[in-house]
């Protein structure tokens, strides 16, 4: 079977998506019972600005920071939509072949961000606690004695 892709917004047009690769296990709360799309995940942030090539890039998840960089695939990739088109028939045994699909591109993948160290965790230090100054009046040797 020929699959054919179609690109609608041409080459040089169409959206550049990117890659997040992340080492280890995301792992979301029970709460949220595997409905994971639209789930905020975290913060990503580019170090440098604006963003260069090879820029530097951190992911931060709750209390943990991730240390990344940018890097350029040998092979870009294609993100693709499924349509079927109607032009074959209906599938069934006896009308005609099976329905037609086409591919279209939405996207095309040239970079991903690699987080590939150990997160470092982000845990601040206590406000600390300023002391109080006593009035100068309200110290013992300003006070008369009592007669």
């Amino acid at each position: 079977m020929q699959i054919q892709v179609r690109c609608g917004c041409g080459e040089a047009a169409c959206p550049e998506w990117a890659v997040v690769e992340v080492q280890g296990v995301l792992q979301p709360q029970p709460c949220f019972s595997g409905r994971i799309q639209g789930l905020h995940i975290g913060r990503l942030c580019s170090t440098s600005s604006p963003p260069s090539s090879k820029g530097g890039y951190t992911f931060t998840i709750g209390y943990h920071e991730l240390a990344g960089s940018k890097v350029t695939l040998k092979k870009p990739l294609l993100v693709l939509r499924k349509k079927k088109n109607g032009k074959g028939g209906t599938g069934e045994l006896g009308q005609g072949g099976p329905a037609e699909v086409e591919l279209e591109v939405i996207g095309i993948i040239r970079h991903k961000i690699l987080f590939k160290d150990r997160p470092k965790a982000l845990i601040s230090k206590p406000v600390p606690k300023e002391k109080k100054a006593l009035p100068a009046a309200a110290t013992p040797s300003t006070v008369p004695p009592a007669s």
